[in-house]
C-alpha cells in the first residue's frame, strides 16, 4: 500500500501563473490551510514540485 501525503496550502495563489493556479485546484485545494490527502505517486509528486513554494507536505503513517 503506498504512503499517503497530506498537502496543505499555506501561501496564496494570487499573482501566480495560470498553470500554478490550475495545479493547486487539481490537487483538490480550494482555500488556504485546507488539508487534502492523496496517495504518493509520481504524478502527485510532480504537481507538488510545481507549487512547492505554496504548500506544505507531510507523509502519513497508515
Amino acid at each position: 500500500m503506498p504512503k499517503k501525503l497530506r498537502i496543505r496550502q499555506v501561501r496564496s495563489a494570487i499573482r501566480r501563473s495560470g498553470s500554478q493556479k490550475r495545479t493547486v485546484r487539481a490537487l483538490g485545494i480550494h482555500r488556504l490551510h485546507q488539508p487534502v490527502e492523496h496517495y504518493d505517486s509520481p504524478q502527485i509528486r510532480g504537481m507538488i514540485n510545481k507549487v512547492i513554494h505554496l504548500v506544505t507536505v507531510e507523509e502519513l503513517d497508515e
